[in-house]
């Protein structure tokens, strides 16, 4: 009957704009004869014509799948960066002049940049068919007054859906029937607690997701309880189709070190036209030849752009993301182990991500004494503490009760699967099972001792869960849990210090009292009673059971905080970073494990979603400069947030693991992900996932991103001071009248080889002391910033005088071949003492170690090897223009190259001694 639905065209969304049934604004404010008249559906589902009529109108029930960009669009688009552009224009002029082997190196580091933007581009589509993942492929339905299998693509809007305990909601829909109905909405929500769900309409007005208790929304699953819905809104007007929408419409922000490298390019390309074609007309000007002048340009073209420094930084990129990933932190986007370094900002959600995202007994109010009750996750390990002191259940009978009683009147199980101790069933039962486990009492045991014979289900409107016992001597038990209100208005005595009491005005109050406590820190309360019957009741008598109950305490549960999440908050506030929680959790529970983890301090403030919903961009980014918790928000309310923390210059970092947070982890400058707990739409949308699930390991790629950016810095200040040296060098020269000092091949020899090994090797120097004890970088940094740009300057100019000295002090001697050794030999010779000296920004050479980096120190002497081997070879003194030197000569060479030593060691001096 259905067959003809399987090839239907998916409509533009022009076409989904002039569909004939439009959602309503506030479906849950709507009465269910309201929602069925608005979508001229009835309660025995559409008729299989009309569906198919509606499918044509509104399109599949899924996510649509983005058109893919053209290949050669996203090239252009690759090939479009000035850093780019620069490395290409000198491959095509190196080409020209012959130098094949330069050229084809250049190329090569093209390539490999094109390559990796096709890669995160190709990531970033899978995010969105990650969500289509989140679709269940069969759907039942009520239509033609019978039940069908459809595929979940194929419902409309007015089609009755049917679902029960374990399966996933294929569409938005407005609950007509829900019996003892819990969804697990984590993923929408960011809630640990599934939600109950009834059929009762809501006030009308904009309800957060999490509190629409009369809907239900697709990609959530079905905790317990069964359901039958109208189904509201599907495709991308569902709200996880919304969220599908966010992701599309966001697009990635350059990162800070794509930034400063853009910055880079634009100067260099500067330099790089000015000081070659100064040098090309100098020349011409005093009447070099021709060739040799063009070549001479080229060369010292290729030499001022480091075509190098791209691939170097892809490289020290890679080699940091296989540190990370020792270390629990799998980097999905090379450059995010750089932006690591300079984050000011982490939004941090909480559930999973700062929390366990398991409930657990924290805290037992039983007899007017409150037992703290310790231990992690779903493990039935931990300690009972009253007073600071460990207590033992078992010594008092009535805390054996309370303990035994909730565990009897569950239905869920603990299972130990895979060395992991795992709840089947609702989390909150689960609990339960752990704190009584805690005791040596188990479920399985107990119902030996006490079989069920009998159950009261949980109601959303009584509140309650009731199970009827048997012992051994045939007594009937009643066992009554759910919220402390109803259970205390069906009590009539309280069990305390020992002692069955009357349950008095003031010792209802003593309870509400405790209740107001635990609610305040955000802790939720369940309680507990119990009766004995005489004799069984019928099946119509039943529900009377749930009365003159003895009130045996209450259960202080809550999703407990991660223990090393208080340590890794600490360590950022001291790193000068600002962890921010953003959670749709309730405002309560949100800043009381914001205020324990030390995220919120007296002076910060706090925002709902609603609140935020009523500031404008201008109001937004004001507010967010003193707001630490943000609760009941949105997926659009994230991206907001992130959006105003980056408008006044922060580099964000969002951590997340539901659905929800899918868009706004994208958004951010770096997106953080759970790798255990999360879900794999979060992931793909992520730069970075933290496979351990440790707000921690935040802390340590936080300190090694900044350890990257050190070393980045250092090689590049190498680099570019090399290459100043070689083109000072020229223009001194040639100002003061002497020939060219450096051969072009001379040149390439020293861009291609004397930079290469050295600067890679500092991109594996250990970190500076107290890495993690300084303010981030600004984000508005440039490369250059803190004295760099002057030292690239003074050290290049110095090289410059230096090379030229020897050189013409070699010219007068007569001998030009002898000149052009002593030059080359001189340059390479402050290459390797300047190298030595910027190890550490800060501290002297003495202080860190020769040997604390042997690849460096490896890489100086291989250099000064072949330099060796190129002025006393014969073979290679053909190729290269060079001579044997003398001993004086060879060491007059060596102590000019060693003045740069001294003088960055005394900069570093000044350096130290002004902070």
């Amino acid at each position: 009957m259905l067959t003809g639905l399987q090839a239907q065209h998916r409509p533009t969304p022009a076409e989904h704009d002039r569909a004939t049934f439009r959602p309503a604004p506030h479906w849950h404010a709507m009465d269910v004869e309201e929602v069925l008249h608005a979508l001229k559906t009835s309660r025995k589902g559409l008729s299989s014509v009309e569906a198919e009529r509606r499918l044509t109108r509104h399109g599949l029930n899924a996510l649509p799948v983005k058109d893919r960009t053209r290949l050669w669009s996203l090239v252009v688009s690759q090939i479009s960066d000035v850093m780019i552009l620069v490395l290409l224009a000198a491959a095509v002029i190196a080409w020209a002049a012959g130098d094949v082997g330069d050229a084809v190196l250049i190329t090569t580091v093209v390539v490999i940049n094109l390559a990796l933007g096709l890669g995160q581009h190709y990531r970033a589509e899978r995010a969105v068919a990650a969500l289509r993942e989140l679709e269940k492929p069969v759907a039942t339905v009520r239509r033609d007054g019978r039940i069908f299998s459809v595929p979940s693509a194929h419902l409309v809007p007015g089609d009755i859906m049917l679902v029960e305990a374990g399966d996933r909601v294929p569409a938005d829909g407005r609950l007509i029937e829900a019996v003892q109905l819990r969804i697990n909405e984590s993923s929408l929500t960011g809630e640990s607690v599934p939600a109950s769900k009834h059929v009762r309409k809501l006030h009308l007005g904009a309800v957060p997701i999490g509190d629409r208790s009369d809907m239900v929304f697709m990609g959530t699953t079905v905790a317990a309880g069964r359901a039958t819905a109208i189904v509201t809104e599907t495709g991308m007007t569902a709200e996880l189709g919304k969220i599908a929408g966010l992701l599309q419409a966001v697009e990635e922000p350059p990162t800070p070190l794509q930034r400063r490298l853009n910055h880079l390019g634009k100067r260099l390309a500067v330099a790089t036209v000015a000081l070659t074609a100064l040098v090309f007309v100098v020349g011409l000007w005093r009447g070099e030849p021709f060739t040799l002048m063009l070549l001479t340009a080229v060369s010292l073209a290729v030499a001022v752009i480091p075509e190098g420094l791209p691939a170097l930084v892809a490289i020290v990129l890679a080699l940091g993301g296989l540190r990370m990933a020792r270390r629990q932190a799998l980097i999905r986007k090379l450059p995010a182990v750089e932006t690591l370094g300079c984050v000011t900002a982490i939004c941090s959600d909480k559930t999973g991500t700062l929390t366990q995202n398991v409930m657990s007994v924290v805290i037992i109010a039983h007899g007017g004494r409150l037992v703290e009750v310790t231990g992690d996750e779903y493990r039935p390990e931990g300690t009972f503490i009253e007073n600071g002191n460990v207590v033992d259940p078992k010594d008092d009978e009535a805390f054996v009760q309370l303990l035994r009683g909730a565990a009897l009147c569950t239905n869920a199980g603990l299972r130990l699967r895979d060395d992991r101790w795992t709840v089947l069933g609702d989390p909150t039962e689960g609990a339960l099972l752990v704190a009584a486990a805690k005791a040596g009492l188990w479920k399985e045991t107990l119902e030996g001792e006490y079989p069920r014979v009998a159950e009261l289900p949980f109601d959303s409107d009584r509140k309650l869960m009731t199970t009827i016992h048997r012992d051994r001597t045939g007594r009937l038990w009643v066992v009554t849990k759910g919220g402390i209100d109803e259970v205390l208005a069906r009590s009539t005595a309280v069990a305390w210090t020992g002692s069955v009491e009357p349950l008095t005005r003031y010792r209802r109050d003593q309870i509400l009292r405790t209740n107001r406590e635990l609610s305040s820190d955000g802790v939720r309360v369940i309680a507990c009673g119990l009766r004995e019957l005489d004799a069984m009741p019928s099946v119509e008598k039943l529900p009377g059971v749930e009365s003159e109950l003895l009130f045996l305490g209450l259960f202080g549960m809550m999703d407990p905080p991660r223990p090393e999440a208080r340590v890794a908050v600490t360590r950022c506030r001291q790193a000068g970073i600002r962890p921010v929680m953003v959670t749709g959790d309730h405002l309560v529970t949100a800043e009381a494990i914001a205020v324990n983890l030390g995220i919120k301090r007296p002076a910060d403030g706090v925002l709902t979603g609603a609140e935020l919903e009523q500031l404008d961009a201008d109001a937004l980014e004001r507010a967010v400069a003193a707001t630490a918790v943000y609760a009941r928000v949105s997926p659009e309310h994230k991206v907001k947030i992130v959006a105003a923390l980056k408008r006044r210059g922060e580099v964000v970092a969002m951590t997340g693991d539901g659905v929800n947070d899918a868009p706004a982890l994208k958004m951010a400058d770096i997106g953080v992900s759970m790798g255990r707990g999360g879900t794999h739409v979060a992931r793909e949308a992520s730069h970075m996932v933290l496979m351990d699930d440790n707000f921690s390991t935040i802390v340590a790629a936080v300190e090694e991103g900044r350890i990257i950016y050190d070393n980045i810095r250092k090689f590049t200040r190498y680099m570019l001071s090399t290459n100043s040296g070689e083109i000072l060098t020229v223009i001194l020269a040639m100002l003061v009248g002497l020939p060219i000092p450096l051969l072009p091949v001379q040149i390439l020899w020293i861009n291609l080889v004397s930079d290469g090994l050295p600067a890679l090797a500092l991109g594996f120097e250990p970190p500076e002391r107290a890495v993690m004890a300084r303010p981030p970088r600004r984000p508005d940094e440039t490369i250059f910033a803190n004295g760099m740009g002057a030292h690239i300057v003074w050290v290049g100019l110095l090289m410059g005088i230096g090379t030229a000295a020897v050189f013409g002090w070699s010219v007068a001697q007569g001998d030009l071949v002898r000149a052009y050794t002593m030059a080359f030999f001189t340059l390479t010779a402050f290459q390797m003492f300047h190298v030595l000296a910027i190890r550490s920004e800060r501290e002297a050479l003495w202080t860190i170690g020769l040997w604390s980096n042997p690849r460096l120190l490896g890489a100086v002497l291989m250099a000064v090897a072949a330099q060796l081997a190129l002025t006393y070879s014969p073979f290679l003194q053909t190729f290269f223009h060079t001579t044997a030197l003398t001993g004086r000569e060879l060491a007059l060479c060596t102590a000019v190259a060693s003045s740069v030593y001294i003088a960055v060691e005394f900069e570093k001096w000044l350096r130290r001694r002004a902070e």
